[in-house]
């Protein structure tokens, strides 16, 4: 069956980075194209990036453009996002998604504070 494992979540002072992973199974990982979402407490579910199938393709929220980074490794059946420059705002519960047909991880909570 699919699933999709977030990892790598977890406390970042104001400035730092983490790198989020979302192991993928039991599907052509290869040949679909994939997003991080997140939901900050009391919010909405929100877009952060997104990549095609090839890793050619990637288009990202303007809040985190310029900071964040999301890259594949289709080998390896791996998506990744690359926080750098992290703050407060950018606490959430992080999901990995692919996005045809549509499937959620359950998502890697991410807090950003001091």
């Amino acid at each position: 069956q699919v699933q999709l494992v977030e990892s790598g979540g977890g406390l970042v002072q104001p400035g730092g980075s983490l790198r989020l992973s979302c192991a993928a199974s039991g599907f052509t990982f290869s040949s679909a194209g994939m997003s991080w979402y997140r939901q900050a407490p009391g919010k909405e579910r929100e877009l952060v990036a997104f990549i095609d199938s090839f890793g050619r393709d990637t288009r990202y929220a303007e809040s985190v453009k310029g900071r964040f980074t999301i890259s594949r490794d289709n080998a390896k059946n791996t998506l990744y996002l690359q926080m750098n420059s992290l703050n407060p705002e950018d606490t959430a519960v992080y999901y990995c998604k692919r996005n045809f047909p549509v499937y959620w991880g359950r998502g890697t909570q991410v807090t950003v504070s001091s």
